[in-house]
């Protein structure tokens, strides 16, 4: 192969794992219920390539054609989040979950030390939706310059600032020290996010752009660190860089939204390259899953669908596209958490035949097929096995 493109649906997943009833999840399906719920689904390309082959969608007619290599994949690492399910894409199992403060907040030990250090005031410490936060707490922040700091059912802890007051540097600075400060048990997260936001008044708070995520490095070398040992382009789009801090990486490009996201895998694959182009869109999960809102995920999904259409006819024989998911995070679904679910696994390039495999144990499998299709040689501790009809051209 010449280049790779890995496209994240950030929590699209397609039906719960058999162990889903031990997370609370039994029932889940992401896209399934979508469909249900908001659908027909006007995606004829993501119908194209497949994905109705590996997940009922009520009320959305399915071609009886297809022309990729489809199946699902089981999550083999204990959890649910953001960082397993990539961290496993590229080789490396997470045998124990992060840690989360959902139920009870942040030791207040920790936050006084964060105090100390950024010198400023801490307000919030609970677990709450990003928006109803500021909602609540940001017009005292306007006037305070406290950190408001609240978590999720994620292993995170999110610190809210005014771009406008307290500004982009100052927000990076405070979330700096709670990543040093959270980097080791028994404080540790897998995130600190900075969530900027502009606004004056409750109902006129938005969270911007702007957004930046401090993650734990990988505990080990992943499919990333090999592919760029060889000498190839490792071009991340999204959060990816954030989720691996940067290790594997040749070139980073932050997204201002999941549309633009493929707008610039779509400028990317204009390019000529010799590698990995690796993309997560974000704005299923953060805008429409954990917000709980059927509709305006189905509407993302035709957004992608557009896009992705313009992104096809780009691609070559020595091209290869997966399309994929890191988790669930079913609207339809209880609370506000990601949901326990296989994932799809789409493959596709011009003339690469249609067929329904195998599901697979692991998200691992993605990662060896991608060194698979470059020669390269899975790192130690790395766990997956090569999909062979995946690799034939």
């Amino acid at each position: 192969m010449r280049r790779v493109f890995v496209i994240v649906l950030d929590s699209l997943g397609v039906g719960a794992m058999a162990d889903a009833p031990a997370y609370g999840d039994a029932g889940a399906n992401t896209l399934g219920h979508i469909s249900e719920k908001a659908g027909p689904l006007h995606i004829p390309h993501l119908l194209e390539l497949g994905m109705g082959e590996i997940c009922p969608l009520p009320g959305t007619p399915v071609p009886e054609k297809f022309s990729g290599k489809v199946l699902r994949m089981n999550e083999l690492s204990a959890g649910k989040d953001t960082m397993t399910g990539h961290w496993e894409m590229m080789g490396l199992r997470t045998t124990a979950p992060f840690r989360t403060f959902t139920e009870t907040g942040f030791p207040e030990e920790l936050l006084k030390e964060l105090s100390r250090r950024t010198g400023r005031g801490i307000i919030g410490n609970k677990a709450a939706s990003g928006t109803a936060i500021l909602d609540e707490l940001a017009p005292r922040q306007l006037e305070t310059g406290e950190l408001i700091v609240y978590t999720s059912a994620d292993s995170v802890l999110q610190i809210c600032g005014s771009e406008e007051t307290m500004g982009l540097a100052e927000l990076y600075r405070c979330c700096e020290i709670a990543r040093a400060l959270t980097l080791e048990e028994p404080w540790k997260v897998g995130r600190v996010i900075a969530r900027p936001y502009v606004g004056k008044a409750p109902g006129q708070f938005k969270r911007t752009a702007n957004r930046h995520d401090y993650a734990v490095p990988p505990f080990g070398p992943t499919v990333l660190d090999a592919l760029k040992e060889a000498g190839l382009e490792v071009i991340s789009v999204g959060k990816i860089s954030d989720i691996f801090a940067g290790q594997g990486i040749t070139k980073s490009h932050h997204s201002e939204s999941s549309v633009h996201g493929m707008e610039q895998a779509i400028t990317i694959a204009q390019e000529d390259f010799h590698g990995l182009c690796f993309v997560n869109l974000v704005d299923f999960d953060a805008l429409w899953g954990h917000r709980r809102n059927p509709d305006g995920y189905a509407r993302e999904l035709e957004r992608f669908d557009e896009k992705l259409g313009k992104l096809l006819p780009l691609l070559g024989r020595e091209d290869r596209l997966f399309i994929t998911a890191d988790h669930g995070n079913d609207p339809t679904h209880t609370g506000t958490d990601h949901t326990r679910e296989q994932v799809p696994l789409l493959c596709w390039s011009p003339g690469i035949g249609p067929a329904r495999l195998k599901d697979r144990d692991t998200f691992a499998d993605l990662g060896a097929t991608v060194c698979g299709l470059f020669g390269v040689a899975l790192p130690a501790g790395c766990v997956g096995t090569p999909i062979e009809e995946m690799l034939a051209q």
